[in-house]
């Protein structure tokens, strides 16, 4: 694939992480069976603890509310008092959890208790950010020529700021000038694009955004965002009109500067 030459006009980066700046199975191979393998040894070293207490609450409300709405769970409700029998209270949580999973839920509570188990691995070094090779020496060059790097994930900024910050090239977080998460909006909206070159203090204009997910693509043009579609192994397969439509990279190294090549 050929190089793109950026505009002049082009002062930001902002990167998608899935599939753009790291590997799609690391979320599926790596982040999620952690979380399977190690819960209810994570629960067990951490029931007491303040933080655990409130991740648990959330989980035993969220029940709650399922319950409410009749949606099909584990027939226990979270609990946990100085009453309940801490194993039993701790399998339920469990079943709860490996439930919300499996139906691939993105609720509050599941989210919190994951980040803080991820956490955990990161700094522990159980788990390294994975990051594609061309990935941290673009950036730094990108930099050099005077443009800013933001991040926008569907991942929180807390999980955005652990992959980075214990990633297999160490603590790459000085690459980045500001993480943006769905806070912003979700990421197949139009608005969240605007949102964010508000943020920032640009133009959309200003930006390009480098995404493997076209419907995000598609948002952010629409918006007035300059597009590429990042094309890596084990990403989605593209139409021919997708591949027609978008400009397409393999690698952050083929994005070249007005005037420097």
């Amino acid at each position: 694939m050929a190089s793109l030459v950026l505009p002049a006009n082009i002062s930001v980066v902002l990167l998608d992480i899935e599939g753009t700046t790291t590997p799609i199975t690391f979320v599926k191979d790596i982040l999620f069976p952690y979380i399977r393998e190690h819960l209810e040894e994570y629960l067990s070293a951490h029931w007491e603890e303040d933080e655990c207490k409130q991740d648990v609450q959330l989980l035993k409300k969220q029940a709650e509310e399922d319950a409410r709405q009749h949606r099909a769970g584990p027939v226990h409700s979270v609990d946990q008092t100085v009453h309940t029998d801490e194993e039993k209270a701790i399998r339920e949580v469990v079943d709860n959890v490996l439930w919300q999973m499996a139906a691939d839920r993105k609720t509050t509570a599941l989210k919190q208790l994951q980040g803080h188990m991820w956490r955990t691995a990161y700094m522990s070094g159980k788990i390294k950010g994975e990051l594609y090779q061309d990935v941290v020496p673009a950036i730094r060059s990108w930099r050099r020529h005077g443009l800013k790097v933001y991040v926008y994930s569907s991942g929180s900024v807390e999980a955005q700021k652990l992959l980075f910050g214990y990633s297999v090239e160490g603590n790459v977080l000085d690459l980045f000038d500001g993480h943006f998460d769905t806070n912003m909006g979700l990421k197949v909206e139009s608005k969240s694009y605007q949102r964010i070159a508000d943020r920032i203090g640009c133009s959309p204009e200003d930006i390009i955004f480098l995404t493997d997910v076209t419907r995000e693509a598609k948002a952010a043009e629409e918006a007035g965002v300059n597009v590429a579609v990042v094309v890596r192994p084990g990403n989605m397969e593209l139409t021919e009109e997708e591949q027609s439509h978008y400009h397409l990279i393999t690698s952050f190294h083929q994005l070249e500067m007005a005037g420097s090549a």
